[in-house]
């Protein structure tokens, strides 16, 4: 039986509502995933999931008590609430009625980019959590062995990211780093940094990338900044046939993406 919780005053309650802010995921370690899919895939995954709410509809499907019945075979609590209450846990206006609260833990530089890894992305303050998540998502299935976030990056672990990613965000080895260790570790381990960049000659599909390439996205506005395109070895740029002034970060780094894995397999 799921533990039943009618107070919006619940300290549990409570507990779980401050995780949607960006402060409190950071000081916890911990973030919020909703969905009955997303869900699937953190136990897939064997992400650690602490704990998992649903509403009073949830357990009206045959195969949602079923999952309920795993849950708690794998000795995850889990707490049922009103659909009034689940309302405020969540970010979405229509829900399945499930949410659960993931740990995460931190990764640095130095122990998570490794030798073995010969492809990195790199971005630099994307701020839109589509295209964080559509990025993230997009990374997993190209095969990119770690992504770099820089400072000024939107939350990796905000909902919309989450939801955007479709599960590839307990895949997917990210990395907080400053900027300035970031080029280091990456120039010492041999990595070429390609930026995408609008002020160059070089058209992305008329280069030949290294066998070790760490892959720059800019800020959705304002590009990659200066110094980090002092920095990089090759700048490149995908063509416009049309009027539009440039692509969106999410479309821009697919394709990049796919393009580089070629000269990587």
């Amino acid at each position: 039986m799921a533990i039943m919780i009618t107070s919006k005053d619940n300290e549990k309650i409570k507990y779980t509502k401050s995780l949607l802010k960006t402060k409190n995921r950071n000081k916890e370690s911990k973030f919020i995933i909703e969905g009955y899919r997303i869900l699937t895939l953190a136990i897939e995954c064997s992400s650690k999931l602490e704990y998992v709410f649903i509403n009073e509809d949830f357990e009206n499907k045959e195969e949602h008590v079923d999952f309920v019945n795993i849950l708690k075979n794998k000795n995850i609590k889990v707490y049922k609430t009103t659909n009034k209450i689940f309302n405020e846990l969540i970010d979405t206006e229509a829900t399945q009625g499930i949410l659960g609260v993931v740990e995460f833990k931190p990764r640095s530089l130095d122990e998570n980019l490794s030798e073995k890894h010969s492809f990195v992305l790199i971005l630099d303050r994307i701020q839109d959590p589509g295209n964080m998540g559509t990025i993230i998502r997009t990374a997993d299935a190209a095969g990119v062995d770690a992504i770099i976030a820089l400072k000024g990056c939107v939350d990796i672990y905000n909902p919309k990211v989450i939801r955007s990613t479709m599960g590839s965000i307990f895949d997917m080895n990210i990395i907080h780093a400053t900027q300035e260790e970031a080029v280091r570790l990456l120039k010492l381990k041999n990595f070429d940094i390609v930026s995408s960049y609008l002020d160059t000659n070089n058209f992305y599909n008329t280069v030949e990338y290294n066998y070790k390439t760490a892959l720059v996205i800019g800020n959705e506005a304002n590009g990659i900044n200066d110094e980090l395109v002092s920095k990089s070895d090759v700048l490149v740029k995908i063509p416009i046939y049309g009027n539009a002034e440039s692509l969106n970060a999410a479309v821009s780094s697919a394709i990049l993406m796919y393009e580089i894995k070629k000269y990587l397999v």
